[in-house]
């Protein structure tokens, strides 16, 4: 496909064209939305190589799973929706085989935020660590909703379809993930009161690239997409 043609179609258009045997197409939509994708892995799970895997995994389904989209969201959207689900996947399967609990924060130490360089400010850094070891003591299902909503920006509607589970849900989630960060981080507050934003609030920046390849809640469990085929 001619590469000029290739930019001046839509996300649903290169998908039909990768149903349609076209061998390139699948690719361009991956070009596109992989540093989103992976900045939204990155945050959920807390740790690159499961970011990394949970990405593969995603776009796997995504390449296998084409003819199943039917265009009632936007591909945008049922991508996203599959790489939560592929970290929510691989969220649940590391909770069941944890032995120390230490050992998510020792993963937490190691990350930095994907838009900031080795050179951001240590204030930032340590900040930053603090706010991914809270995130990571919540559910999977809030910690979902909470990347999605506080640290990515999405309205609360487009990140229901993204989770593809009720507005009500997500607000839930949210609520909840917020009450129980509440007691760990009031100290990073200027006088120790009052709910910190996640990440400083919404943060759309798009991050790095993948990297190359080297899973009651308080509400409905995510539905919809990102099945490996």
């Amino acid at each position: 496909m001619d590469d000029v043609l290739r930019d001046g179609l839509s996300d649903a258009d290169l998908l039909a064209r990768h149903v349609a045997g076209d061998p390139d197409a699948f690719g361009e939509i991956v070009r596109r939305h992989r540093d989103r994708l992976w900045a939204v892995a990155l945050r959920t799970l807390g740790d690159r190589e499961e970011a990394a895997d949970a990405v593969q995994d995603a776009l796997v389904s995504a390449y296998r799973a084409a003819h199943t989209f039917r265009g009632q969201s936007a591909v945008t959207t049922w991508l996203h929706r599959i790489t939560v689900n592929a970290c929510l996947d691989r969220a649940r399967k590391a909770a069941s085989r944890r032995t120390a609990p230490l050992a998510e924060t020792e993963r937490l130490e190691q990350l930095i935020e994907p838009h900031e360089s080795a050179a951001a400010p240590a204030e930032r850094g340590d900040l930053h660590r603090e706010l991914l070891q809270a995130l990571a003591t919540l559910p999977a299902d809030q910690r979902a909703a909470l990347v999605l909503v506080d640290m990515q920006g999405y309205p609360v509607a487009e990140a229901a379809e993204v989770l593809d589970v009720p507005v009500g849900t997500v607000k839930s989630r949210c609520a909840r993930g917020r009450a129980r960060l509440l007691p760990i981080l009031t100290h990073l507050r200027p006088g120790g009161r009052g709910s910190p934003p996640l990440d400083g609030g919404r943060n759309r920046s798009q991050g790095a690239s993948v990297p190359p390849p080297a899973g009651q809640s308080d509400a409905d469990p995510v539905k919809g997409g990102g099945g490996r085929a």
